[in-house]
């Protein structure tokens, strides 16, 4: 079994909305840092760096399932509080791979989200295949081997 990358995000006093909950979209931009985080610190600490080269988001799916205040009494002086995020591989083909996400407020589950990505040429500006050392690097975070 391929094991969950895991980022613990801090949030940020601006990410709530007027309810004091963060806001929806916030939620895309916390997804964001936990893959950055996977793509850009996790691979480049397996030697693979070419995912900087480029990659594009074809599609994101985000399903709420509570909503998540600031929590005050989580935090501390010396840390704001923080959310879990859990991500792995659900597909993997060769021009495109899937991530899915789980965000955690504790002990509980509170939004799933996917998205869909393409590895991306920057000075062409066209899509390009996946290169054997970032689909080695993808596999390790894919249960069954990417092929949902």
């Amino acid at each position: 079994m391929a094991d969950r990358f895991v980022y613990h995000c801090t949030l940020r006093w601006s990410d709530l909305d007027a309810y004091g909950h963060v806001n929806n979209a916030r939620f895309l931009t916390l997804y964001e840092e936990a893959r950055v985080a996977l793509m850009f610190v996790g691979a480049r600490a397996h030697g693979v760096d070419s995912f900087a080269d480029g990659v594009v988001i074809r599609r994101h799916e985000v399903d709420y399932l509570r909503p998540v205040g600031y929590a005050l009494d989580r935090g501390s002086a010396e840390a704001a509080p923080t959310v879990r995020i859990e991500l792995w591989v659900e597909r993997l083909r060769a021009a495109s791979f899937t991530v899915g996400y789980e965000m955690h407020d504790g002990d509980l589950l509170i939004s799933r989200a996917r998205s869909v990505l393409v590895p991306f040429d920057l000075l062409r500006q066209v899509p390009r295949r996946l290169s054997e050392a970032e689909r080695t690097f993808l596999l390790g975070y894919a249960p069954d081997g990417g092929a949902a």
